[in-house]
């Protein structure tokens, strides 16, 4: 009896201890699973090989960035998407990246093998959200390999007014350099330029002649145009010089002993005969201005005064009046930057006082 109540003692223990163990073994391959599941999210999922690229954009690794599957690819893929043909690759470089901060993944969404990553980010001050499209890319061993589908690469469309030269993000290009006429750009035609996604961009002009104020765009949908307009303004510098050179420009007019000076903005009439020989003075310079004038720069009309002293005989009678008063007229004019940087400044048309 003894022995029987025993066994049964043994074997529910026996029972109870198989239990326990299989609830362990059970919990072990859940927290295995979980483990893996984690790992395979922080690691070798597609969010994870999104934030990578992020984190490549984040410290400038332009060159590694590059390399990611599908990032750099066919023209011809460019092109079926949107982007112009012949865009510039001159941003896609370390120094005309802005650092990323505060990113996370905030979604990741599977659609029959196709899988749609969506982050948040700070772009410099400005808080961003981007979507990316990633498929599977084969196998490494047990661990599989990713690639955008859809390139992470953009387009600004740069229109630039005033100037050949400019920054992006303080990298400085040259007009002539990105565009694909080369020497022969247009300076009215926009410069299309390869950017990363997602990335602000900040864009200046501040050269010896023109300057403006910054503005910023952030790149945040793949395989998209965005359109970019800057006007840059005429330095305080460049007005001074053109000033003293339409300064310069009239004192030249004054020097000729004729009433009407040839190519100059001002002159006198007369219906009588001249007795002496007439000199000019500037009595009161143009204050001049210079404002943007599609790709170039134009002189608003401005008021000056001319003064002349001359005598005049009378057809009539012969007598001789001795002339000497100011004659007003008005300055304008355009200004061409060449392509070695001089300034071309042609002063407008004649301004005749008849009398």
């Amino acid at each position: 009896m003894t022995q029987g109540r025993t066994r049964q003692r043994r074997r529910a223990r026996l029972s109870t201890d198989l239990t326990l163990l299989g609830i362990v073994g059970v919990l072990l391959v859940a927290a295995i699973v979980a483990g893996g599941l984690s790992l395979y999210r922080e690691f070798y999922g597609p969010s994870a090989f999104v934030e990578r690229y992020l984190e490549m954009l984040s410290t400038g690794r332009a060159a590694d960035a590059l390399r990611v599957p599908g990032v750099s690819v066919d023209r011809s893929l460019l092109d079926d998407a949107g982007i112009h043909p012949t865009a510039s690759e001159a941003l896609l470089r370390s120094a005309a990246l802005a650092p990323l901060s505060n990113v996370r993944v905030i979604d990741e969404t599977d659609h029959d093998g196709t899988f749609m990553v969506s982050v948040e980010y700070d772009a410099g001050s400005v808080h961003g959200r981007s979507r990316f499209t990633v498929v599977q890319d084969g196998w490494v061993g047990v661990t599989p390999n990713w690639r955008f589908q859809r390139s992470p690469l953009a387009e600004v469309e740069l229109t630039v007014l005033g100037a050949d030269q400019f920054s992006v993000n303080g990298f400085e290009i040259d007009r002539r350099q990105v565009s694909a006429d080369g020497v022969d750009a247009d300076p009215l035609d926009p410069l299309h330029l390869l950017v990363f996604t997602p990335g602000v961009y900040s864009i200046a002009v501040d050269t010896p002649i023109a300057t403006s104020s910054g503005v910023r765009v952030l790149a945040d949908t793949p395989l998209a145009r965005t359109p970019v307009n800057v006007q840059a303004t005429a330095t305080d510098r460049f007005t001074e010089v053109v000033q003293q050179r339409v300064e310069e420009f009239l004192e030249a007019c004054a020097t000729q002993e004729v009433l009407q000076p040839t190519a100059c903005p001002f002159g006198l009439e007369v219906r009588n005969r001249i007795a002496s020989v007439p000199h000019w003075s500037i009595a009161k310079h143009p204050v001049v201005t210079v404002v943007p004038d599609g790709a170039h720069w134009a002189i608003p009309p401005t008021e000056a005064v001319a003064h002349i002293e001359v005598e005049i005989q009378s057809l009539f009678d012969g007598s001789i009046e001795k002339v000497s008063e100011d004659v007003p007229f008005q300055v304008d004019g355009t200004i061409t930057i060449l392509p070695d940087g001089s300034a071309s400044i042609r002063v407008g048309s004649p301004d005749i006082d008849t009398r």
